[in-house]
Formats: C-alpha cells, structure tokens, sequence
C-alpha cells in the first residue's frame, strides 16, 4: 500500500492517512454504515474518530467489532470525553460528579478527572482496546458558553475555565503513565473564533497548561472545525500572533478538522456537496412519491395479512406524504423525525404487537417495515438536500472566482482538497456513511495540492 501521502500526526510518532473516518452518525447495527468504514480501512485508511457521545455509545461500539478484523498496530483510535447525555446522564445523576455545567435539559458536560475516570473505562470497553491511542476533551467550552448567555466573561472565568484544563491533563497524564491512553489533546468549536471573542479558546495557552502539568506533556493533538465558511484555523492569528496552524505546525501538534462538508454561515447549516448533477433542475412531488413506493405496497401487505382489507390500514407512507413536503433541509428532518414520525410510529408497533404479536406472520412483517422506515429516513434526507443543489451551485462558482481551477471534481472533492492543501494540517474528519462516500474521496490525498490559504482567504472575502 502506497503511504507516500501519509502526514505526521504531530509529535506522537504516527503518520495518519489525511482522510479520516469521522464516526459522529453512525451506529451499531447499521449494515451500509458498517460497510462504509471497512470500505475506508480496507482503502488503507487508518484514523477512526469518535466520541463517547455518539449515538450514546453505539458509535464506540460499532468500531470496536469491525476492527477486530484489522491489525490493531496500524490503526488510530481517537475517542473523546465530556459529554453527559443518554446513558451518560442516568449515570452523572446518581454519581453527582464534581464541576458539572449543566447547559441545557438534556445536556451537560464535565472534564472533571472522576468524570473521565469513568468516560475512559466505558469508551475501552465500547472499543475492546486496552489502550486508546488519542484521548480528547471534547468540547470544554461549554463552561465558557453559558457563562456568556448570562452576560460578560471574566479574566476570572478564563482562569478557571484553564484551571479545568489543567487538572483533566493531570488526570490523562497519570492514565499515559498507567498505559490506559498514548497521548491526548482537546477537540473545541471556538479554537479558530478571533481572540477577541469572549468564548475562544487557545491551544497556545491549552499547551502552556501542559507544561505546568508535565515537563514533556503528552497534550499533542487538537480538533476544530475547519471548511470553506469557517475557516479562521488556518486564517485568524489568534495564538501569539500565528493562526492555529501555524502554532501546531511550530510546535509538534497534530491537527484534526471536522465538518470540512458542514459549514454554518449566518445562522445557515451549508452542505458542501452535490446532490444532483449540477445545473439540473431538483426532482419533483413524482420523487416523494417513488421513495415511499416500497413502504406504502408493505403496508398494503400488511392489511392483507392481518385485516383482510385492501386498503392500507397502517398509514406510515401517507402520514409521510404529507410531511416531506413540509421540510426544507435534512436539518428540519431531524427535528421532525421524532415527534412526528418515531413517536407515533413507536405507539402503532405496541398497539399492533398487542393484537397480532402471536400470529407467525407478524415479526417477519415488522422487521422488514422497521428496516424499510430506516432506509427511507437515508433517501428522504437525500431527497430534502437535493433542493438545495442550487446553493451548491453557487459555491462551486464563487470557488472557481476564488482561484480553484475549473474542474469537473465533485463540491465534495473540491471542498475537501483545499484542506488538504494547507501547511499543518494533520488530517480531515468526513463522515463517510456509505460506501459511495469513501470511493469519492479516497484517492483525493494522491491529487496535486494546490494554493489552500489563498483560495480560502479570496473565498472569504468574496462574501
């Protein structure tokens, strides 16, 4: 396997493909997913990111069973902590751990060390490694963020906000020493903010706390977020005069980006991909009608089965028919799938397990109806983003103004290589689902690099 482009993972001695398999959606027991990630590491991928967060924890498992499969030596495992959500929550609510900042209903956080102390042990077990090898606080800001919707952050409030920090690297220092993790680090949304926000957080002063902690700390990876839109990590002078990367870059750590596909500008999630071939207009009401097909001529079969009727008595597909229309982005699914589509579909499954839970025909139609809902969920949000093909569209323009050559690349390919094109940067996070995804971003570390700084920075400025 060819690893010329493989890239040095700051001063931890490994080299990284640039391409990561970013694990934020995806779970146990999903099949195309499952296929996606062995598609990555059987293309020579070898950097799996997650966190103990995602999809409560199946995420972690999902990963620990496939690579079982692979050899362990030549993987990068990097997991997080600090989230108190799902599981987590029923588990800080009879623990009471110190330091928690509780955010919102349903989610707090804490990087309080007998916080992770626990988030390490579950996080290996979901893996079934004895050693993760990068450790990251995922997201400590959130102490910094709801002291700000309170009102104005203090030099105090910065203090405490590093004295956390400070006492975590402790804790993971000791969990190096005990062999537990190799080296660890911090993944935050504000590390590329301009220093001037109250909320932004520094890796020049995250690693003058290292140095308090240990003579030669193991803090030697960092995580942001970083895409054509956000993009002050490799712009915004905010550490001692140099951006992010150039502080990284001068100083042995490693860079992960996130959400290189997922920016968010002026209050707008912007998908930087494309759905149709551009310049093609965007399917009809006739493409609803198609993806809900399979599911409406099961629950016809259904009526038959059970009822006798010949009319559908189940009224998913329906039900569905008339709330895509309704959408404007798979953003506005996700918040619509529960109440309006889980939920009442939860309450028909116990009702009807109640009356026809003995008949032998029942668990073979229910699993083939609950599949067909999974699915359809994957092609209706493909459907939704597939109305926004004209703002990609006008990306990709505005990308060629910024000085990207013209090119018959995918928004998603070209996106993704002005990244890769930039001094410092470790590897990209894309969250690679299906197997499609990988094939279309595989071979992109092989392709000639280009200008990355200046097409982002004329990218910037054209807005």
């Amino acid at each position: 396997m060819d690893r010329s482009f493989f890239r040095p993972l700051g001063r931890t001695g490994s080299s990284v493909h640039p391409l990561g398999f970013g694990s934020y959606r995806i779970g146990e027991g999903n099949d195309l997913q499952e296929a996606a990630l062995r598609s990555y590491l059987d293309r020579g991928g070898n950097l799996i990111d997650t966190s103990a967060n995602y999809t409560d924890g199946q995420s972690e498992r999902l990963i620990g069973r496939v690579i079982k499969d692979y050899p362990r030596d030549g993987l990068i495992l990097v997991t997080k902590g600090g989230y108190i959500q799902g599981q987590n929550m029923a588990l800080a609510k009879s623990r009471s751990f110190p330091e928690v900042v509780a955010y919102a209903d349903g989610l707090w956080h804490c990087i309080h060390p007998e916080f992770l102390e626990t988030q390490i042990r579950l996080s290996a077990e979901r893996l079934q490694v004895g050693t993760i090898d990068i450790y990251l606080l995922h997201n400590p800001e959130y102490y910094l963020t709801q002291i700000a919707h309170h009102g104005k952050i203090s030099a105090a409030d910065h203090d405490e906000f590093y004295r956390r920090i400070r006492e975590a690297f402790r804790f993971l220092e000791e969990k190096v020493r005990t062999g537990r993790i190799r080296w660890y680090g911090i993944s935050s949304n504000h590390y590329g903010l301009p220093a001037s926000d109250q909320t932004a957080t520094s890796v020049a002063r995250c690693l003058a706390v290292a140095r308090e902690v240990a003579d030669e700390p193991h803090f030697s990876v960092v995580q942001l977020p970083m895409n054509l839109f956000e993009s002050g990590g490799a712009l915004e002078a905010n550490n001692e005069g140099q951006t992010v990367l150039e502080f990284c870059r001068s100083n042995g750590i490693g860079v992960l980006v996130n959400r290189p596909l997922n920016a968010f500008s002026k209050n707008q999630m912007i998908r930087l991909a494309d759905f149709i071939k551009p310049g093609f207009p965007p399917p009809g009401p006739e493409a609803i009608r198609s993806l809900l097909q399979p599911l409406r001529r099961h629950e016809e079969r259904f009526s038959k089965l059970f009822t006798g009727s010949k009319e559908s008595d189940v009224g998913t597909a329906d039900m569905l028919e008339q709330i895509i229309p309704q959408l404007q982005s798979p953003a506005h699914l996700e918040q619509a799938v529960g109440p309006y589509i889980i939920e009442p579909v939860k309450n028909w499954l116990s009702s009807a397990q109640e009356e026809f839970g003995r008949r032998p025909e029942w668990n073979g139609w229910q699993k083939e109806f609950v599949e067909l809902i999974n699915g359809l969920f994957e092609e209706i949000s493909r459907y939704l983003a597939s109305l926004q093909q004209g703002a990609s569209d006008a990306v990709r323009r505005r990308l060629i103004e910024a000085g990207y050559p013209a090119s018959t690349e995918t928004l998603s390919q070209m996106a993704i290589r002005v990244l890769l094109s930039l001094p410092g940067l470790s590897c990209v996070l894309v969250g690679m689902r299906r197997t499609e995804y990988v094939q279309d971003l595989m071979d992109l570390p092989s392709t000639p690099p280009m200008p990355g700084e200046e097409i982002l920075h004329r990218f910037k400025t054209s807005q």
